[in-house]
């Protein structure tokens, strides 16, 4: 009896003891049950935000966004780089950290973090909003603890015992991967991610952790989270950047609450349009504490002082999107320079209630880019439906069908000469795309001109049908960040942009070949040219009939339909709902069945 006693007990410490792993390990899923709805830096400031300005922007989100659900701030890349400046990375800069190797505020930009406060007094005074505290950090111990063999905190092993010199992003040069395969490993997470919740963090970007997801970024992944769930405090976890891949779906929803689909969205209808693919594919893995991130809001200012690229139109297409497919809700713009415009975007509350609050999210189907969205609303028969009109005037065109398409050219000056007929042709289409390695590679078409019987034209002195850039937008006479071309010392004429790139002309008469020169601009970087002189009709609309069936989203007979953006009633629809939209625009709407 005693035996068979002690038996049961060994099995009831045994599973409670699996329990208490279980909880420990979903409990993470309650800090983020609903998608996050906050700001970050990164799209206003780049990698210079200071202490003033993360002080200016809580005011302006307590006062404008707050009352709407807007409560995560997060100070995004670099706050540990004194000098830093704009969107780019000074490989040789010299960062602030601590003996143990842990990355701490640059006192220039965060003078509140002198005598080794950290970030405590910043998040007091964002906490002090009612808003919750963020920070962006890079996967991995700095490349200068490495060089100094700084201690790992809790261990008797160095930084240099646990990086991995290989293990190295592509685009920012400050840290080396950690081999979280090693207790030692580990233990440099918990303390950083201790000394986090110390300041007071409640929300952690990690970067360059979610692309490949191979074996190294994978173990990191766990390290983090393991981290997170011993320091007890409720912090959200989003990884960066995307596209993460769909395979490592299942690991991802069990360590994060959001991660990124996505490179760094900006605002292109390039990278936008390719979003309703990305959300789509990510369906299985969407739920309650864990959300496909499609990346943060570049609207309103952005990029220092300039107004977004994206049309109302785009607008209403990026925030329908984001919320029929609960995507976080991250706005990258000014806060304390809101529009009319965007604040209404912004502080919907009727949408907001469909990213917040609807579940069984997705996608009904998908037709030469119109596109149709639904979702149910919860304890309720009524359903929400996003209508996209996702067409383009390039719609008909393709790289793959291009009249020449040049080898890869790759390295910084390296050019080739682009010619081909356009004899016929009712448009142009200059193409560029990746080459190996590097993404986003900055490029320019170099004195574009178009010869024939009435002589020579200029592009620069046409105005483009369509111009897409990957990355902020292909500018004439500037780069895509609207500086000068300039090859060898040399300003030059030219159309500035950066792969993936279409831009389309349409053809006046009187000319019958084109020629230019393409640039690669960056170091390291790589592309491929390609020209398509195309003899068709552009042929799509600049409206289209965008329909559902109510059948295929389980209503049967009628239905009150709300406009969600106006706020209005449109009527009483039975069998079928359409609305006619412009290209690149977007309706959401609430519809209600009627009892017979």
């Amino acid at each position: 009896m005693r035996l068979k006693h002690i038996s049961f007990g060994v099995i009831g410490i045994f599973l409670g003891f699996t329990s208490a792993i279980a909880q420990s390990s979903s409990r993470f899923l309650q800090y983020a049950p609903k998608p996050t709805l906050g700001w970050n830096s990164w799209d206003i400031f780049g990698t210079t935000v200071t202490e003033q300005q993360v002080k200016e922007q809580a005011d302006a989100m307590a006062k404008h966004l707050l009352p709407y659900g807007y409560n995560y701030l997060t100070v995004d890349i670099q706050w540990y780089e004194p000098s830093s400046g704009g969107h780019a990375y000074n490989p040789k800069a010299i960062l602030t950290m601590d003996d143990y190797g842990r990355l701490t505020p640059g006192l220039k930009k965060f003078p509140s973090a002198a005598d080794g406060k950290g970030f405590k007094p910043l998040a007091d005074y964002v906490h002090s909003k009612g808003l919750k505290f963020g920070i962006h950090i890079m996967r991995g111990i700095p490349r200068q603890a490495v060089e100094k063999n700084t201690p790992v905190m809790g261990t008797n092993v160095g930084a240099q015992d646990i990086a991995l010199r290989r293990s190295i992003c592509p685009w920012n040069p400050d840290m080396y991967g950690v081999d979280a395969t090693k207790p030692e490993g580990k233990a440099y997470y918990n303390s950083i991610i201790e000394m986090y919740a110390g300041w007071g963090v409640d929300f952690i970007k990690v970067d360059d952790i979610s692309r490949p997801y191979n074996d190294v970024q994978q173990a990191e992944i766990e390290a983090i989270r393991s981290a997170i769930d011993k320091t007890g405090r409720p912090i959200v976890l989003s990884l960066s950047p995307g596209a993460t891949p769909v395979s490592a779906g299942e690991h991802v929803m069990n360590h994060a609450n959001m991660w990124r689909i996505t490179d760094d969205l900006w605002d292109t209808w390039y990278s936008l349009r390719a979003m309703f693919e990305r959300l789509n594919a990510w369906t299985p893995y969407r739920g309650s504490g864990h959300f496909p991130d499609a990346d943060m809001l570049p609207i309103g200012i952005i990029d220092f002082k300039r107004p977004t690229n994206f049309t109302q139109d785009e607008q209403y297409t990026l925030m329908s999107l984001w919320s029929i497919a609960r995507s976080p809700l991250i706005f990258g713009g000014d806060m304390t320079q809101l529009d009319t415009f965007t604040k209404k975007m912004l502080t919907n509350r009727e949408v907001l209630s469909v990213n917040q609050e609807s579940i069984n999210n997705r996608q009904v189907y998908r037709n030469q880019n119109l596109v149709v969205w639904t979702a149910d609303v919860p304890k309720s028969k009524d359903k929400y439906v996003a209508l996209f009109n996702a067409q383009s005037v390039g719609d008909n065109i393709d790289f793959y069908n291009a009249d020449y398409a040049s080898p890869v050219i790759a390295g910084k000056g390296n050019s080739h000469k682009v010619e081909i007929s356009v004899k016929n042709a009712k448009k142009l289409v200059l193409f560029v795309q990746n080459g190996v390695g590097l993404t986003f590679t900055d490029a320019a078409w170099i004195n574009p001109v178009l010869h024939g019987p009435k002589g020579d034209l200029k592009l620069t002195e046409l105005k483009w049908l369509f111009g897409s850039a990957s990355w902020g937008q292909a500018r004439v006479n500037c780069t895509c960040d609207n500086k000068p071309l300039m090859i060898d010392g040399k300003e030059v004429e030219g159309i500035g942009t950066k792969a993936v790139s279409d831009i389309i002309y349409e053809l006046p008469e009187g000319y019958d070949s084109f020629s230019a020169t393409g640039v690669v601009m960056q170091e390291q970087g790589s592309v491929v040219f390609g020209a398509l002189a195309d003899k068709g009709p552009a042929n799509i609309p600049d409206k289209a009939l965008v329909s559902v069936t109510l059948d295929s989203i389980g209503i049967k007979g009628k239905v009150k339909v709300q406009d969600l953006w106006t706020g209005k009633d449109i009527g009483i629809f039975q069998g079928t709902f359409s609305r006619e939209l412009p290209q690149h625009g977007a309706g959401l709407y609430k519809l209600t069945p009627l009892n017979k």
